[in-house]
């Protein structure tokens, strides 16, 4: 049997097949074409589609923010508090039967002095720079004469010193005529801005007495302190005030009262509330309640003869749960009520009447809580309830004694606005007769409250922007509407009118322009679009939206670097092999 063999011809090719698949280089050190782009493109495109979208990403997270003048803010700021607005207060002194032996510079110099002394240098208002013009009566009026007309009726010598005056000048320099005559020495300060004092009096007691109705009557108004105190400043931050007039009748079993409020509005309050308009915007509404008594206990005085009770028991007078009060209709956003309460005791108290810390029962009757209003407690002329009849008797009370209680009130209300309620200045050196006038305020105590109420403001508006400022740079993601920036304008637009018509005088315009300014400070700081969202920082928005963008926005451009990477790789391969084939 023949022997199968493998000849040597098919031996050569398998060697030939095995040598051609032997490669001369390794093919992850080499590369023979040029590596392509598609995929380095494709992962940058992705990669720059991200980076393109964060600004639109940025842009619909983006809060809107109305250019706020911070510089002017802060410059009107520390300007109210480093320089208190000062007022051009003009004094004259006129004598009239005197015979100084210096110059009248000199006793204008020594009533300087002395205002100065008792004045309070550096406060809002006329602050300590006084200066004051004297002139002397060369013998034209007769101080014996002149005296004794002064001495009559206060109210025809008020006119005749404002003749006198007027021909000095008069206007809004405050005067103080002195007349040196006989008599008891007696000191008037009229309705108008002048006073007088007359009678026999020393040249070095005359400087003292003029000095003090200058700084204390006609600059501070009858105050001590004279300073701006916010408590006596009860005017809303919108300049509004409710006067809201109550009368409540504690037990209708035994008695109801009413009153004609109207009669009071048209005749007696409508002269005040015009008075009071430069300083605020006055409304007027009247309440009758009933089956409202008091939560405080009273008792019996067997010698008053009346039910009793003490300057103790007033902070529980006012029972806030019966006592219904609040029901203004009027009174919107921030307005200030000023409750006027007339109350009727029931006949189990009546007459009740209040006992003064001194022992004495008190005049009117009634008393203030600053900022709340005042409380009068009116007691009927018969405190006798009718047992005979069934249903309770209705009265109305007298125009006699609605005049009677509407002076009280008036007394409550100028208390509660930082005035005198009595017609009495005690001083150190005597006691000074004030006039009164049927609008319920003379016209140095509207100059008083003017220039109290424009400080007032003008500090409040320095305040209330001041701390928006802060606020808004505080919180950089703060919505601020364009309206909040018109209001920040129009306030600091307003606070200067204020402060360039108080520097020449002009209470009035510079009363309603403060006023102005305060109320549009407000309304920005308390802004709906402010108070109603809330603000997060940058850092809370980016641990808010990094959660679901950081990853994917790693992965790409991971991606995109590996790509780049392994582009540059594959292309020194194919540049170093085709160095090689050059060289070959």
């Amino acid at each position: 049997m023949a022997e199968i063999s493998d000849s040597p011809s098919s031996s050569k090719p398998v060697e030939e097949n095995t040598h051609t698949h032997t490669p001369e280089t390794e093919p992850k050190t080499t590369r023979n074409t040029k590596p392509g782009l598609k995929r380095l493109i494709i992962s940058v495109t992705v990669l720059f589609s991200f980076i393109l979208g964060f600004p639109l990403l940025w842009k619909s997270i983006e809060i809107y923010r109305a250019p706020l003048p911070f510089d002017q803010i802060d410059s009107f700021s520390s300007q109210i508090e480093s320089k208190p607005l000062l007022f051009p207060c003009h004094f004259q002194a006129i004598f009239i039967g005197f015979d100084f032996k210096v110059s009248h510079g000199e006793v204008g110099a020594a009533i300087t002095r002395k205002m100065s002394d008792l004045g309070r240098g550096g406060d809002c208002g006329c602050g300590g720079n006084y200066y004051v013009d004297v002139a002397v009566d060369g013998g034209g009026i007769s101080a014996v004469d002149f005296g004794g007309k002064l001495r009559g009726s206060d109210e025809d010598a008020d006119e005749l010193v404002k003749s006198v005056v007027s021909g000095y000048g008069g206007g809004s320099v405050y005067s103080v005529v002195v007349v040196n005559g006989e008599g008891e020495l007696r000191s008037v300060v009229g309705k108008y801005r002048h006073a007088w004092i007359v009678g026999r009096v020393e040249e070095e007691e005359v400087v003292l007495r003029v000095a003090e109705v200058f700084v204390r009557v006609f600059v501070n108004g009858g105050d001590e302190e004279g300073s701006v105190r916010s408590e006596f400043m009860p005017v809303g931050a919108d300049g509004r005030i409710v006067l809201s007039f109550s009368l409540l009748n504690a037990d209708p079993r035994d008695w109801i009262y009413d009153w004609n409020f109207h009669e009071i509005d048209e005749t007696l309050l409508r002269p005040v509330i015009e008075a009071l308009q430069p300083i605020a915007n006055i409304t007027v509404e009247s309440q009758v309640l009933y089956h409202t008594p008091k939560s405080s206990f009273s008792y019996w005085d067997d010698e008053h003869g009346s039910h009793i009770f003490r300057t103790e028991d007033l902070p529980f007078f006012v029972n806030s749960n019966e006592w219904h009060l609040d029901t203004s209709v009027a009174a919107g956003g921030r307005s200030k009520v000023l409750q006027l309460v007339v109350y009727i005791p029931p006949a189990k108290e009546c007459p009740l009447q209040l006992e003064l810390p001194n022992g004495e029962i008190s005049k009117t009757n009634g008393f203030i809580s600053p900022m709340w209003g005042g409380v009068v407690v009116w007691n009927p002329q018969s405190c006798i309830k009718d047992l005979q009849s069934k249903d309770p008797v209705r009265h109305m009370i007298s125009p006699q004694d609605l005049q009677n209680l509407f002076e009280v009130l008036m007394g409550q209300l100028r208390q509660l606005l930082g005035l005198k309620s009595d017609n009495l200045y005690v001083g150190e050196l005597g006691t000074s007769i004030l006039l009164g006038s049927e609008r319920g305020f003379t016209e140095w105590e509207l100059d008083v409250l003017s220039r109290k109420h424009i400080c007032f403001n003008l500090l409040s508006c320095a305040t209330t922007l001041g701390s928006l400022s802060r606020l808004v740079q505080s919180l950089p993601r703060m919505i601020i509407m364009d309206e909040i920036g018109k209001q920040v304008k129009f306030s600091l637009e307003a606070a200067k009118f204020a402060q360039s018509n108080a520097s020449i005088g002009i209470y009035d315009a510079s009363a309603v322009s403060s006023r102005q300014s305060r109320s549009l400070a407000e309304d920005a700081f308390f802004h709906p679009s402010i108070m109603s969202i809330s603000y997060y920082s940058f850092e809370h928005c980016f641990a808010i939206y990094s959660p679901f963008f950081l990853p994917v926005t790693m992965h790409v451009l991971l991606a995109a670097l590996r790509e780049w990477k392994r582009y540059k790789q594959e292309n020194r391969k194919y540049l170093e092999a085709k160095t090689k084939v050059k060289v070959s």
